[in-house]
Formats: C-alpha cells, structure tokens, sequence
C-alpha cells in the first residue's frame, strides 16, 4: 500500500484514533484476551465506569413500554367530577391555548369525556384503577404511580425517542445503551440490552417502531439493543446454515477476527473492535440463547401465572415477560418490551379493553414472580408510554365511543423494586386530567431517577462527542427523590 492508498483510508476519527498512543490495539487486546474463555465463561463484561457513582438500589432493568401513548384517564388517573362535565366543552382555562395536533386542529368542538369505565381502590394504600387492570390491582402495594409526567412533544415519533434518549431528533443513544456503555453486562454470553415488540389487539395499525429507538448512536455500536423475535430462530442471522457447525464456524470466525484485527491496527478505527466483540458475541450466544428462550422448562403454574395460554392472541406480550423474567435472571442488565396498539383516535372504548386485556396480566405476574423469586428488589421494573391522552373527544362524541389525541402535559406510568417506594402515587393533575397540579416530573427526571436506582448519576455518566460531553438527561433532570424508597 503506498502513501496515497493509505491516506484515502484515513477519516478526521482514524487519524486521532491512531494516534492515541495506541489505545485502540489495547482495547483489541482486552476483548481477545476475554473473549478466549468461549462459551463457558460467564466473567462480566465492564462498562467504562471504574465504579459506580454511589450505592445501587437495582442490578438491571425490565422497561414494559406502552407504545402508542396509554389513555391516563381511563386507567390511572381517578377524577370522578369529570362526570360532571361529560359532554361539555373544555374551558379555555384549562386548555390555556394549548397546541394540539394536525389530527384535532380543525375541530370547533373540544367537548370532555369521562371515562366509561369504573373505577376501584385497590390494596392496603388505596390505590384507585380503572376496572381494565384487575390484575395491576392486586400488585397496588407493590408499585408507585406517577400522575405528573409531562413532555414537550405531542407527536409519536418525537416523543417516543424523546423518553428514550433524551432528545426529539434521531441520532442520540437510548437508555439501554447508556446502561451498557456505562456499567457494562453481567453475563458475557448473552447482550446487556435486549429488546422485544408485540403488536397489540387494539390498533393494529399504530405507528411502527424504529430500531434507532434501541440504537446506540455515536457511542460504540455494540452497546445497542439485540432484538429477540417470536418462533424458533429469535435472533436474525444467529443460527448456523446448513452443511456448518460449530467447529467450521470457529474456525470461520478466528480467521475473520484476524483479518479484523490486521485493518485496526493499519486504521485505527474503534469499531473495528466493536465488530470483533460482537461476532464473538454471536457465537457464544448460539449455545445460550436456545435455553434461554425455551420456556417449556418453566412450571405450568408460571405459564398460567403470566396467562401465556390465555385462548387469544396478545401479541406475544405475556411470553416476552416471561422471557424478560429469564434474562435478567441470566444477567441481561436491560431488557425492553415495547407494546403496540395504544394509539387510540377512534373507537378508544373498544380498543382499549383489549389492549388492557394484553397487558394487565403479565405486567402483575411478572412484579410477583421477580418478587417470589427474591428479584425484585434489585430489578427496575417500569411501565408507561411516550404521552399521555386529552380529556377532550378526537371526532364524534357518542354513548358508546370516542376518540383521545395525544396529550403530553400529564400522564402516568408506575415503576416498582429496586430502589421504588411502594404503594404510593405521586403527582397530581387538574380536575380535567388536563394540567399538571403539584409534583410535575418532566421526562428527563424520570430517566434522571432510573439512573439513580442504578448507583448512577445522570450528570456524570456522559460520552464525548463532537467537542461535547452528552448525556442521557441533556442539561436537565433532577431526581425524584419522594419515589425512592
């Protein structure tokens, strides 16, 4: 290769890389040096953090994210006097010339709607539900229900990678990968971010859900989510062809990863290294993750618990808890379930009992299964989606349906175990559900809290990039510290 041949190879990045004193070809040198132990090795894979900030309250984190944005009206959030304002329009008061979206924007009618299911108190603190979560019901005194979310963005795509990585744009890295990049995995067979999706029974044609979500944006790529799939091969491309077995496949991987490390030590490029970490990674997961996903070995009283066989198509959402429950136990740091369906313009009556019946459940049997099982507390578990629903009708208001748009000034979710006060909510609305009255918790608290459960603080664990120290919380964030426990 001669001089000119060598400098086209050279990015602005390469160049700095090589000359960091060699720091690439040592951190090539770590992960051969772990990875030689094979498959049988169950050594920790560190994160960039020496230590942790302070003492953790959780180990990992089970995240049952809503997609779709989850009605806080007709399942959290108790107001009985809306009955008295059914059908009336939505004062300009409260509404105090809010912007809503392009999907409501040409109504000349905001008329209220109270929700047309009961609700009853539940456990020893009271809690108040909607009669669709009989099952959330019995885990009341398990749980802390925050009332007070709020975001700044009205619209899915901007809000759901707002709540998940801190930022309306693309590009920024999610919750799990921060995780990842900053504490790194308990079982280095299996990823430290694993992600799942289920498409729920209620709208069907919700929007989709984009991989960046679970990306690990400019930080090294193998800090992002690994997505398990439904049927007998979860994870795209893992399994061996036919006429290969293991024996060819390692043999087929030394070989490349000494081509790998022949272009980082000529380039320099980081992600040379992140690529060798990964097939190797590959390679050990294909003797873990087949036992890992055969939940035919778990007893038929958890498969009743979790209503896996409940006769009606869920999505796959109660296996995926299932699951989730057997990969934090087999040291997956972070695991995400998303759930369609939760986007209810029209039809919201019908639509939501099935996607409640999708979800109450599993949600409930997995808190008592981490907690029967001594996990809970030292697992994170969180639910809740990217906004919440207006107290107004999106289209006709009839007896028997309505619409709900999306509404980011308030909504709910719970989180429950490591680190958790339970039995408690926090926060609350205006008569209306509409405003947020005491106790507001923004987004980047909430993300704030969960790193905090986790022996980290938010405004330490940052990745530089571009002349900038990024993280997680961007310039905000404050914990909420009258949840934990």
């Amino acid at each position: 290769m001669n001089l000119s041949d060598f400098a086209k190879l050279q990015t602005r990045r390469q160049f700095f890389g090589r000359a960091a004193t060699g720091i690439g070809v040592a951190a090539l040198a770590s992960l051969l040096e772990r990875d030689a132990a094979r498959a049988d090795d169950m050594t920790p894979r560190a994160g960039v953090l020496r230590a942790l900030h302070h003492a953790p309250k959780a180990k990992r984190v089970i995240y049952l994210f809503m997609s779709g944005g989850p009605s806080h009206i007709d399942l959290y959030d108790y107001k009985p006097q809306l009955r008295r304002h059914h059908g009336q329009e939505l004062p300009a008061s409260i509404r105090m010339g809010q912007r809503v979206t392009g999907m409501t924007s040409g109504q000349s009618s905001f008329p209220c709607v109270a929700p047309m299911f009961r609700f009853h108190r539940h456990g020893k603190c009271g809690l108040h539900l909607s009669e669709l979560l009989p099952h959330i019901g019995t885990i009341a005194d398990d749980i802390a229900v925050v009332k007070s979310l709020h975001t700044e963005a009205i619209n899915h795509d901007p809000a759901i990678t707002y709540i998940q990585t801190g930022h309306q744009q693309p590009g920024r890295p999610s919750l799990g990968s921060w995780l990842s990049y900053g504490i790194g995995a308990e079982n280095a067979n299996l990823p430290g971010f694993v992600v799942m999706t289920s498409q729920g029974s209620g709208n069907r044609t919700d929007q989709p859900l984009f991989s960046r979500l679970w990306g690990s944006g400019f930080i090294p790529s193998e800090h992002q989510g690994v997505r398990f799939r439904t049927g007998s091969d979860p994870v795209l491309y893992l399994s061996n062809p036919p006429g290969i077995d293991a024996n060819t496949r390692r043999s087929m991987l030394d070989g490349t990863r000494e081509l790998n490390e022949l272009a980082a030590q000529a380039v320099g490029d980081p992600e040379i290294n992140t690529r060798i970490a990964q097939y190797e990674m590959a390679f050990r997961m294909q003797a873990s993750v087949p036992e890992l996903t055969d939940i035919s070995r778990e007893p038929r009283r958890i498969h009743e618990m979790y209503g896996i066989d409940r006769g009606y198509d869920d999505g796959g959402f109660a296996r995926n808890c299932l699951l989730a429950r057997r990969m934090i136990e087999r040291g997956v740091r972070f695991v995400q379930l998303f759930h369609r369906g939760w986007d209810q313009h029209g039809g919201l009556p019908q639509q939501i009992r099935g996607q409640a019946r999708d979800v109450d459940q599993p949600s409930a049997a997995l808190v008592k299964d981490l907690k029967e099982k001594g996990l809970l507390e030292d697992t994170l578990v969180i639910w809740g989606g990217e906004f919440g629903r207006t107290v107004y009708s999106q289209g006709a208001l009839s007896a028997t349906s309505h619409g709900r748009d999306h509404h980011g000034r308030c909504f709910s979710a719970w989180l429950a175990g490591g680190g958790i006060k339970p039995g408690i909510t926090h926060g609350q609305t205006d008569d209306y559900c509409y405003n947020i009255a005491e106790n507001g918790v923004h987004i980047h608290d909430l993300n704030a809290t969960i790193l905090h459960c986790l022996g980290l603080d938010h405004t330490r664990l940052t990745y530089r990039f571009q002349g900038r120290d990024f993280r997680l919380t961007d310039v905000h964030g404050e914990v909420v510290r009258e949840i934990l426990d």
